[in-house]
């Protein structure tokens, strides 16, 4: 799962591949803005056929963040 999320996540950074991991931070370390934040959020839910919340956007701050968090709304 945390390749096919990264993949995604790629699409909106310029951070080489090998240099994201899970602990990789969406603004300090993959210089994403809130924009692009939110266009990944949507790629993820259709991705994954998810529905994710705005305010729990909020609280993910990394890859592993989004790992989890996808995990626990795939049940």
């Amino acid at each position: 799962m945390f390749d096919e999320i990264k993949e995604i996540i790629l699409e909106y950074t310029e951070t080489e591949p090998d240099e994201i991991t899970e602990e990789s931070k969406f603004i300090e370390d993959l210089g994403m803005n809130s924009y692009n934040i939110m266009c990944a959020v949507g790629d993820l839910e259709d991705a994954f056929d998810i529905e994710v919340n705005e305010s729990d956007v909020a609280g993910m701050r990394t890859l592993g963040d989004v790992v989890e968090y996808v995990k626990s709304k795939q049940g």
